[in-house]
């Protein structure tokens, strides 16, 4: 599955590996079926893995601006927050200050279906880290857990948004740019090959989302949303800061230092990533300006 694609073989493509994705990362129990559920995997993992792979062919030569030591590395990383694809994007302004409230509900919910759980990626992303990234990974991981508490952990302030506001996102109903996004993250998290690159797109999620999730949560102010409609947006706009500054110095800079040659790698996730956001950005604003969002 490459970029030349159409909308609808994309639609399809990603619409099928996300339903895959949420199977066979959820719950499971034996089945004598075993053995045809390996096969059914291994297709759509070479699916994942073609898709994976033309997208990495998009960014490699941009990636290689990173090279150097771990110094140059974080500069030209820290830039991305303002040249990298997709950033000032204009529809963030536009929802902070005209979005409709039918509108900014159709952006919501294309966000929380393109959700693919930040605890669980994470968690993912640190089997087998050094000592000291795996610890701010698990640092983050507490942040991300609410420090404990059920109503605090970010994934539950998203579910809360979602039922008080009565969206529904599903599969089906999703823009495939959105499922893309996370099938993107999923596929680079859950395959060790691309732990370096899951690792550069957790890292630019923290560096670039304040920005963004501020005037999202501007916006929601605006249409008068609660506060705690807005909550997973306001805490983030916030947190999301330290964590970046944190991403950088303890997980970034001492891989890159030990091994310059992973900066490669961690530079493409990180553009991986922010390409996808920027079809998304795209998309959405296609979508809202064209009030397809209001049809569906």
């Amino acid at each position: 599955m490459s970029a030349h694609d159409t909308p609808d073989e994309n639609t399809q493509f990603h619409r099928r590996l996300a339903k895959f994705n949420a199977g066979r990362l959820g719950l499971g129990t034996p089945s004598p079926q075993w053995q045809d559920d390996l096969a059914s995997e291994h297709g759509f993992r070479l699916m994942e893995g073609h898709w994976l792979e033309s997208l990495r062919a998009t960014v490699q030569s941009k990636a290689a601006g990173a090279a150097g030591n771990a110094a140059h590395f974080i500069e030209w990383f820290q830039a991305l927050e303002h040249t990298g694809p997709g950033q000032q994007h204009p529809l963030f302004d536009w929802l902070a200050h005209e979005a409709t409230l039918p509108q900014m509900h159709w952006f919501l919910t294309q966000e929380a279906a393109g959700e693919a759980g930040f605890e669980d990626l994470l968690a993912y992303t640190q089997v087998k880290l050094p000592p000291r990234p795996k610890l701010e990974c698990a640092r983050n991981f507490w942040d991300e857990m609410g420090h404990g508490k059920q109503s605090a952990m970010h994934g539950q302030m998203l579910e809360h948004m979602v039922r008080e506001l009565d969206l529904h996102p599903g599969i089906d109903t999703t823009v495939w740019e959105s499922l893309a996004l996370a099938n993107t993250m999923v596929g680079l998290a859950t395959t060790r090959r691309y732990g370096y690159h899951a690792i550069g797109a957790l890292g630019v999620i923290e560096l670039t989302a304040p920005g963004r999730v501020k005037q999202v949560a501007a916006g929601m102010r605006r249409l008068g949303l609660s506060g705690r409609a807005r909550a997973y947006f306001d805490l983030h706009g916030a947190l999301d800061v330290s964590h970046a500054r944190a991403w950088l110095r303890e997980v970034v800079h001492p891989l890159v230092e030990a091994d310059p040659a992973c900066g490669q790698f961690i530079a493409e996730g990180a553009l991986m990533r922010l390409v996808c956001g920027e079809r998304c950005f795209a998309r959405y604003s296609k979508a809202l300006r064209t009030e397809e969002a209001l049809a569906c």
